[in-house]
């Protein structure tokens, strides 16, 4: 039997500058499922995506997935891309096992915390206050260059990491510190600065987009409490959910996020196109 990928539209053009087109996954012309591929509006038309990939249920357990996942892939090559990448919701464990047979390496975990109606409090000594303009922008040069390191350490090259990170931080933060729905915090216990928070506001949760200790101030709980920090200031706007996401391999913070609670709904994958 052979598996093939059959367009039902033609390729679409998005206005953020990145394209995708659906599939029927058919066998020997029958159609047993769906994909959809397209590029990734962060890192550009070098970078594909498999927005969706459903096989019915008749056909599955079957390979299926597997041969349309890989001719996704020879259509992303034919597209110029050097990367594909995709995300699996963490419920969904015959989609985490089929990418990782075909070599797809964890890039990070989306993970979520449901929220009671009472704020947590903070130890003993804690206070927060709000970020001042004079403090933002050396905080907000500091995080942008963090920022494309980050991607860098993970493979992306230098000049396409600095220019996804100017670009995010432009995106997310048009006026800067005070752009609506973003909230800055800083951190102090005993009167010194040890750490802060960058929350976001969205329609019915909250998400933590940067929170980080001071590097002298590392070790003593402050990243727990900053994380207490958010909860209060979701609950506090009404939010009931509180979302982030990790990367892979830092263990510290993915066991942190554990131990409040913190639930992985998304897991990102990611693959070279040799």
């Amino acid at each position: 039997m052979t598996t093939t990928l059959r367009p039902t539209e033609p390729l679409q053009h998005q206005s953020n500058g990145t394209r995708s087109r659906r599939y029927q996954v058919c066998v020997n012309s029958r159609p047993v499922g769906r994909i959809h591929l397209g590029t990734s509006p962060s890192f550009g038309d070098t970078v594909a995506r498999i927005l969706d990939l459903r096989i019915e249920e008749p056909d599955r357990r079957r390979g299926r997935a597997t041969v349309a996942a890989l001719a996704a892939e020879e259509v992303a090559r034919g597209w110029g891309c050097k990367q594909i990448e995709t995300g699996v919701p963490a419920d969904v464990g015959a989609a985490l096992r089929l990418f990782q047979a075909l070599g797809y390496a964890l890039r990070s975990r989306g993970m979520e915390k449901q929220l009671g109606d009472t704020p947590p409090e903070l130890p003993a000594g804690s206070r927060a206050r709000s970020m001042t303009e004079a403090e933002f922008a050396p905080w907000h040069e500091y995080a942008a260059e963090q920022y494309a390191r980050m991607w860098i350490e993970r493979g992306v090259p230098e000049a396409e990491a600095y220019a996804k990170s100017q670009r995010d931080h432009e995106t997310l933060l048009p006026q800067g510190l005070t752009t609506e729905n973003m909230l800055f915090s800083v951190l102090e216990d005993g009167g010194v600065r040890v750490g802060t928070l960058w929350l976001a506001l969205r329609d019915d949760k909250a998400f933590v987009f940067d929170v980080e200790a001071d590097a002298a101030h590392r070790g003593h709980g402050h990243g727990r409490t900053l994380m207490l920090l958010a909860e209060r200031q979701a609950i506090a706007a009404g939010r009931r959910a509180l979302e982030l996401n990790v990367h892979a391999g830092n263990t510290p913070a993915e066991r942190l996020y554990e131990s409040l609670g913190y639930e992985t709904t998304l897991y990102a994958f990611h693959k070279p196109l040799l």
